[in-house]
């Protein structure tokens, strides 16, 4: 079956050019020139895939992305970001909302079919793949249900930043570079600076409490997850 990708751009022609090349690969389309209708078109028919432009009128891209991974019929769509804007705190913020991924406006047609065809893939074989659960005291990370519990609540993580404390936290001692991080939560290249994933690892000590000191930074090297038993 053909996947569905829902657009949601307030540029007609962008949006008639991505349609063109979408359609040619397959894909079927859907879209919506505000976030307020294409929030509306997500919730009523749910795609497969959206790609969400930053800049929107009325409610912008990044708000748009927070409701729709908040809400239990679209949170687990992925959502691939994209925008003009190619400055590193617009894709710390992309990232930190939830997005999967994030292409920069000009872009090749054949380059971002190829990154959506990247996402959905990895979409679906987290879907299919059935890691085992981390559970260290009172800390669990179910990669299942994709969630992180702490003394029985549910911490509030974005996509990234669970996978990122999934990846440390299943091999324990050993020590990831940024870039092999960057590579595991994303599956391919991204020009993403050393700086983005110093954020999202103070963001993920943060929210995970006496747990954050699990995460150590391993000087020159990157960050590890400390051993358990």
């Amino acid at each position: 079956m053909s996947k569905n990708i829902l657009i949601i751009e307030d540029e007609k022609d962008i949006i008639e050019m991505l349609r063109f090349n979408l359609s040619k690969e397959g894909f079927t389309v859907s879209s919506a020139l505000s976030g307020e209708e294409g929030l509306r078109l997500a919730r009523s028919n749910p795609p497969n895939l959206i790609l969400l432009d930053l800049m929107l009128p009325g409610i912008n891209g990044l708000d748009i992305c927070k409701l729709l991974k908040s809400d239990d019929k679209t949170g687990h769509i992925p959502i691939v970001m994209l925008t003009a804007k190619d400055e590193d705190i617009d894709i710390v913020t992309g990232l930190e909302v939830g997005a999967d991924d994030y292409i920069t406006k000009p872009f090749s047609p054949k380059i971002l079919i190829a990154r959506l065809r990247a996402v959905l893939r990895r979409h679906q074989l987290k879907g299919e793949e059935k890691e085992p659960s981390i559970k260290i005291g009172s800390l669990l990370i179910d990669p299942g249900k994709y969630t992180v519990t702490l003394e029985n609540k549910n911490l509030q993580l974005t996509a990234t930043e669970f996978q990122l404390v999934y990846t440390l936290a299943k091999r324990p001692g050993w020590v990831f570079s940024r870039t092999q991080l960057v590579d595991k939560i994303r599956g391919e290249d991204h020009i993403i600076s050393d700086r983005a994933v110093d954020v999202q690892i103070a963001n993920l000590r943060k929210k995970l409490g006496k747990f954050g000191d699990y995460i150590e930074t391993v000087r020159g090297a990157g960050y590890k997850f400390k051993e358990f038993s």
